[in-house]
């Protein structure tokens, strides 16, 4: 009998854990007449409500559940990381707490393993049930993020999918501090398949992700496989000269032959602005990478876990 072990990271979850729960119980009834066995390993990246007393119930009462505990809140890309070299067992399937990936899905995932796939990503069909904005902003990041970088990311696809022990082990032997998962996940390869799925709407508590983590999880992964923004400065800099050298080439011909009024005090004040604006932009892109190679040179824990319990 295969195990699947499903990877739960949690933070102030306390109205979803046992939701939850009741729905894998009811998975894993199914699933054992499959000749699969499952268990669940939630990460509690660092809760601050009553997630961590919860948890603990649900380990000392069920044998297929196991619990994570961060000393402090490190993010979920770290709590998912942790979730893949502490998990045990033949599969892999790392899902959010909400029930907005759907236990039924496993079904077809292990239906595309068993045909030879080692991953198996679940695509969102559509994105109806965010708002105007975050589906905006999630398909320009794919765009852009695929055109910039040599990795390309499956559009609308999350942390939800089916992997290998194999595809695992090679993940969690990657060395990098600053964690992008989706990135990683997809960068060690092997043989992929795509199912789609309507995502459901939240079942208990609010999301965790803001705007401003999700554009700095946006940043983070174009600077992790990408070094094309540091290029293209290269070549608008370049450009910017060009146009410079030729507007000089002008001056001195309007100064030699037609010269010069006094005017210009606007024209010289936008000139100024625009390339300031211009360098510090390029002194941002630049201070990006060099902070990543900074906190990469620590060599600082993804994250430190205060306890593990398993279930009896």
């Amino acid at each position: 009998m295969k195990q699947i072990c499903i990877i739960v990271p949690v933070y102030n979850e306390e109205a979803s854990i046992d939701v939850f729960f009741d729905e894998f119980l009811k998975f894993q009834d199914i699933l054992s007449t499959k000749n699969y066995h499952a268990n669940v390993l939630f990460v509690d990246d660092g809760s601050k409500d009553k997630t961590a007393g919860i948890l603990q119930r649900l380990v000392k009462e069920n044998n297929n559940c196991s619990a994570l505990f961060f000393s402090r809140n490190f993010g979920k890309e770290a709590a998912l990381f942790a979730g893949l070299e502490h998990a045990e067992g033949d599969l892999m399937i790392p899902m959010d707490v909400d029930l907005q990936d759907p236990f039924e899905l496993i079904f077809e995932m292990i239906t595309a393993y068993e045909k030879g796939a080692d991953v198996v990503l679940a695509r969102r069909a559509n994105r109806g049930t965010d708002t105007f904005v975050k589906r905006l902003s999630a398909q320009w990041f794919y765009r852009l993020n695929n055109k910039m970088s040599t990795l390309k990311l499956e559009e609308n696809v999350g942390d939800f999918r089916l992997m290998t022990r194999q595809v695992v082990n090679e993940i969690v032997s990657l060395q990098e501090n600053q964690l992008f998962m989706k990135g990683l996940m997809s960068w060690v390869g092997f043989e992929t398949t795509v199912i789609n799925y309507t995502r459901p709407s939240r079942k208990e508590g609010k999301t965790k992700f803001n705007y401003i983590k999700l554009w700095n999880l946006a940043v983070q992964g174009i600077t992790s496989f990408s070094t094309l923004p540091l290029k293209v400065w290269t070549y608008f800099g370049s450009i910017i000269a060009l146009i410079s050298f030729l507007y000089g080439l002008k001056i001195i011909v309007e100064k030699l032959f037609f010269g010069i009024s006094a005017s210009g005090y606007a024209s010289l004040m936008v000139a100024i602005l625009f390339f300031g604006g211009v360098q510090l932009i390029g002194i941002g892109v630049l201070g990006e990478y060099l902070g990543r190679t900074y906190l990469e040179t620590k060599r600082r824990p993804k994250y430190i876990i205060k306890k593990k319990i398993n279930g009896n």
